[in-house]
């Protein structure tokens, strides 16, 4: 009797239907064999599988299993067969018998995927919300997965999540001598609600000119770097970001919690990424580990920072072939990585936050020498990747009158409020892109500038060298900074603003 279960591959962040099918044969000898590109962890699979079985108290089969992983033309990894494996040879060997009567779920209803213990237990794996995802574009009744994953393919609508504990009580449960109950849904919008900052900008004593910078970045989208010396509280408003931006909505939950799943980054508890991710690699950090990559393509750092933040300190200590892969997701809000067997697309849109001191040696540049040593380091950016930065802004040292004063500045929730509604207004007028999204015929039609305002930026142009790029850059920040004034034409002084947010075009 040959059995068939549905189950997954993961290719990337998407789920690519795999079906598992079992046949025993009568032998002499019982043996095993697994065909369809597998690699070392599925081929250990079968002996997980076989102990699994037999300690669970289910009879081991007296002949010889072939199990096929279709396609057969697509790499199989990981332990994510062990369950659908099992389950297949206990339907081969009628273990599991066709359901008979109602109320009893049958095999082929469901995506099935779990790692199995040698006692029967189930371990969480990786992938599971696009294992969901998949069962519910195939019109599946739900998936059936261990039930540290439950919660994450919860977060999925229109399916049935059934997280088991033991490879018994899904047997049972086919069998009609048992239940599994279905897993609630996931409240994701009491997740959101209670997500605090661990950082209030109150904190952070001065800084009201490089506060506002950071609330126009947050307001429209926009990457920003930050120049100043040592302890002025770079690192700390890029901290204190995230809770000034937006909270996630459902659709982002889920897509934000799918890549960490992917990466295998949400922990043994499976807990949903309710707040919007920060990743800060270190500057010795390869190009793989923060783009993405390996043999087998996982996400980088661009990728976990999806809909979040993405804090590269000290910028110009990264290697120069780092700092030059951000190009791409920095432009195009994706990753795409190449390999002989095909290519694997990452999400990678995220606000990009950088930090840096004017000099190798943190000191300010408040002299000839000093200047000079600041040209040779701003010379480790290159002028493509400085354009891709809407917003350079220069954090100076904080006088000590203002580091002893007992009344805090502008605070979180003051900076919250202004972008969140900056935010509804962009949401009314051009649907789900930030200004920092706007194409350049979207720029046209949303960020309209008056007569003054054209002229003053066409100036600059001319006396700055700006970029056809910084341009756009320029016009994106006005419309910005008119939706903090609540204006619907981008005037003068917002363009003038904008302007001074281009340091280093001016200083270059």
């Amino acid at each position: 009797m040959i059995s068939r279960v549905h189950s997954f591959v993961l290719r990337g962040i998407d789920a690519v239907a795999c079906e598992i099918e079992v046949q025993l044969s009568d032998a002499e000898k019982p043996a095993q064999a697994i065909v369809g590109l597998p690699d070392a962890a599925v081929r250990e699979s079968i002996r997980r599988v076989w102990a699994a079985i037999y300690n669970s108290g289910f009879p081991i089969p007296r002949a010889f299993a072939t199990i096929n992983l279709a396609p057969a033309n697509v790499r199989k990894e990981g332990p994510v067969y062990d369950l659908p494996i099992a389950l297949g040879v206990l339907l081969s060997g009628r273990t599991i018998r066709p359901p008979s009567g109602d109320g009893i779920r049958a095999v082929e209803d469901y995506l099935i995927a779990g790692e199995v213990a040698l006692d029967g237990r189930l371990r969480p794996i990786r992938g599971v919300i696009s294992l969901a995802q998949l069962a519910e574009t195939q019109g599946k009744r739900g998936v059936i997965v261990p039930a540290a994953n439950a919660d994450e393919a919860a977060v999925v609508d229109g399916i049935e999540v059934l997280g088991a504990s033991t490879l018994d009580e899904v047997v049972a449960m086919f069998n009609g001598n048992g239940v599994i109950e279905p897993h609630p849904p996931v409240d994701i919008e009491s997740l959101t609600d209670v997500a605090r900052p661990d950082v209030d900008f109150a904190d952070v004593r001065g800084q009201e000119a490089a506060k506002r910078a950071i609330t126009v970045a947050a307001a429209g989208g926009h990457n920003v770097l930050m120049i100043g010396p040592a302890g002025t509280g770079k690192t700390m408003m890029a901290k204190a970001l995230p809770g000034i931006l937006p909270p996630l909505s459902r659709a982002e939950v889920v897509e934000v919690t799918r890549i960490y799943s992917c990466a295998g980054q949400l922990g043994a508890r499976g807990l949903i990424k309710a707040v919007r991710p920060v990743r800060a690699p270190h500057h010795t950090a390869s190009a793989a580990a923060i783009i993405g990559g390996g043999t087998v393509p996982r996400p980088g750092d661009v990728s976990l920072a999806h809909r979040g933040v993405l804090f590269l300190d000290e910028l110009p200590e990264f290697a120069r072939n780092v700092l030059e892969t951000l190009r791409q997701p920095l432009e195009d809000g994706c990753v795409t990585i190449a390999r002989v067997h095909g290519s694997v697309r990452f999400p990678a849109k995220f606000m990009l936050v950088a930090a840096m001191n004017p000099t190798p040696g943190g000191g300010a540049a408040d002299d000839e020498p000093s200047r000079s040593a600041m040209q040779r380091y701003l010379a480790k950016l290159s002028g493509p990747l400085v354009d891709r930065i809407d917003i350079h802004i220069e954090v100076p040292p904080v006088p000590f009158c203002q580091l002893k004063a007992t009344r805090p500045g502008t605070d979180t929730e003051s900076m919250r409020r202004s972008v969140l509604a900056a935010r509804r207004l962009q949401a009314a007028r051009q649907g789900p892109y930030t200004n920092a999204e706007l194409s350049g015929p979207m720029l046209g039609r949303h960020a309209a500038l008056d007569d003054a305002a054209i002229h003053l930026l066409g100036q600059a142009m001319t006396e700055l060298g700006l970029s056809a790029r910084a341009y756009d850059k320029v016009r994106r920040v006005g419309r910005t900074i008119a939706d903090l004034d609540e204006s619907a034409v981008v005037q003068t002084h917002h363009v003038a603003e904008a302007i001074q947010y281009r340091l280093l075009d001016r200083v270059r």
